[in-house]
């Protein structure tokens, strides 16, 4: 299979991660004009499912290196299928969540604030494990900045707030940032410590990606049809609508979404290690600030904001962008 072989390729993979993570919402954005968010979400969730079959059938199973992508998963053992499978189920309730956050409160608000929570703990989380990879001060210095970053962003967001609607968008993004935080933990512990020499009954990337979609998939069974039933905004709808609404256009707008959101993460955890996964998941949820550049450049969220909201914006931008330097450079030789 292919393994990242040094630091630099796998900071580059994280880079892409990051604008894949920060970008996938759009094709939300537009389908949400014609179409709810939860019938969108099948077509994400099937997205998921296919690109992370296409990279264990091709990339997972070339080469001599590590274990092809059936064998691994024929020898894998049912505790650590479950790790990965967990994994898929967390981050699913979270992403429904930051999903329906997007829908009440703006893309450039509700990924700076449920994004920004899941980076700040989900480093921490990652870090304990092996805390002797890293220079823990830039580390902990980048996840510093990158805070007040998401601190500075929530006071932009109040001074466009208008109501109860928005605010129910914060709270939602605060949840999904929590939940957020401890998915990619669960991966990495599915997973050999060696990519190319896999250790018995554990999995390679390419198969804990695939086995995570799964649980993503199967839990939307239960997840995204309560929010069918009981949708944070919008009109009720059943498996049905999703034949009679939807037409070519939108399934496909769907299924890239899931696609792109995919890419990041297969790249994310190939890098996890060579990279560290406290940095590999840190690097890749500074999709906030690929998020929020769409919001304010593209989407035009902040228009009508009032006077000032701009220079804001602009410390925000310099904050992330610092904080993930020092994030890059706290790798321990």
């Amino acid at each position: 299979m292919y393994i990242v072989e040094n630091y630099l390729t796998a900071v580059i993979f994280c880079v892409i991660t990051m604008i894949c993570w920060g970008s996938w919402a759009n094709t939300q954005k537009l389908a949400s004009k014609t179409w709810s968010f939860t019938l969108f979400y099948w077509d994400y969730s099937i997205g998921i499912v296919l690109l992370s079959l296409l990279f264990g059938i091709t990339l997972g199973s070339q080469g001599v290196d590590g274990q092809g992508f059936f064998e691994n998963l024929l020898q894998s053992f049912p505790k650590i299928l479950m790790y990965a499978l967990i994994g898929g189920i967390i981050f699913n309730l979270a992403n429904l969540l930051l999903v329906a956050a997007i829908d009440l409160a703006g893309m450039a608000i509700a990924f700076p604030i449920g994004i920004g929570l899941a980076l700040v703990l989900g480093v921490f989380i990652n870090y304990l494990p092996q805390p002797e990879a890293y220079n823990s001060f830039f580390l902990f210095a980048g996840v510093g900045l990158v805070t007040i970053a998401i601190i500075i962003n929530a006071i932009a967001y109040k001074r466009i707030s208008k109501g109860g609607k928005s605010t129910k968008g914060i709270v939602l993004s605060l949840v999904a940032g929590l939940l957020m935080s401890f998915f990619y933990r669960f991966v990495a512990d599915s997973m050999s410590p060696s990519f190319a020499n896999i250790e018995a009954g554990t999995l390679s990337p390419y198969t804990a990606v695939f086995v995570f979609s799964i649980g993503i998939f199967l839990s939307s069974f239960v997840f995204n049809y309560f929010f069918m039933k009981r949708p944070i905004s919008g009109d009720v709808v059943s498996f049905a609508d999703y034949f009679k609404q939807g037409n070519a256009k939108l399934h496909l707008t769907g299924v890239l979404g899931g696609v792109i959101w995919c890419l990041g993460m297969l790249l994310s955890i190939m890098s996890g290690e060579k990279a560290g996964y406290a940095i590999s998941y840190g690097l890749g949820q500074g999709a906030t600030l690929v998020a929020a550049i769409w919001g304010v450049f593209v989407w035009k969220e902040f228009k009508t904001s009032p006077k000032g909201t701009n220079v804001l914006l602009v410390f925000m931008f310099l904050s992330f962008i610092l904080g993930l330097t020092l994030i890059i450079i706290a790798k321990n030789s």
